[in-house]
């Protein structure tokens, strides 16, 4: 899953991408509130981490705009301020969450997982810590998939790929999609690194059972659906 960090602290920015990126989120950083408005026109995120304290223009009134613009995933708002009154003022303004400092890593963590599990695809099942797609399940707490009944490890990157798989199941989606969620701004589409990782977890997910879930769209790029 894609998430936006946006912080004027270059130190506490950089905390948070390399602590997301090693538990396999794809991450990228906005130092103020145009930026992050600019960005999120421009990308497809699936959460932002908005703190309320930005140089040019206040969290607050850039959640304000990202709704206005049309930006419908969470936004996890992080601020120093704890009164209630502060608390309401971000809540109406859209955000989803609220994150007084200081804060674990964990803590953010959990609350990162609990708004990005709030919305399933169509075709997938969430059961609070987990997703589920056919007989593949997969846990966001332990971050192990689980195939009738027989646990598979994935690596926290081939976990990204999978977990983005399943939130869109039976919906085909190009190499460009799962570049933009699973790597970052930076990926070269180019690049069959892509191709690399869905052969590692077909091996993992498909190769050992006999009916198939991951699926090649010639043309297009892949979809998680059941094989007839």
């Amino acid at each position: 899953m894609r998430i936006l960090v946006v912080d004027d602290e270059a130190k506490m920015a950089q905390f948070l991408k390399r602590g997301l990126q090693e538990v396999g989120y794809s991450v990228d950083i906005a130092e103020g509130g145009l930026s992050t408005e600019a960005l999120a026109s421009e990308n497809d995120y699936d959460l932002i981490i908005l703190d309320l304290m930005l140089p040019d223009q206040n969290g607050i009134d850039t959640a304000r705009h990202l709704r206005r613009d049309g930006f419908e995933g969470p936004i996890l708002m992080v601020t120093a301020l704890s009164t209630t009154k502060d608390k309401v003022h971000g809540l109406d303004a859209g955000a989803d969450d609220y994150l007084t400092k200081p804060y674990s890593f964990d803590e953010l963590l959990a609350r990162v997982r609990a708004l990005l599990r709030r919305k399933p695809g169509a075709h997938t099942s969430s059961t609070g810590s987990s997703l589920r797609y056919a007989d593949l399940e997969l846990d966001l707490i332990s971050r192990k998939a689980k195939r009738q009944s027989k646990e598979i490890s994935l690596t926290a990157k081939e976990f990204s790929l999978l977990e983005y798989l399943m939130r869109n199941a039976e919906r085909p989606l190009g190499r460009v999609n799962i570049a933009e969620h699973v790597w970052d701004i930076h990926f070269d589409s180019e690049s069959n690194v892509i191709d690399v990782y869905i052969n590692l977890l077909r091996k993992k997910i498909d190769a050992p059972f006999n009916k198939k879930l991951i699926q090649t769209l010639v043309g297009v790029g892949y979809v998680l659906k059941e094989s007839p």
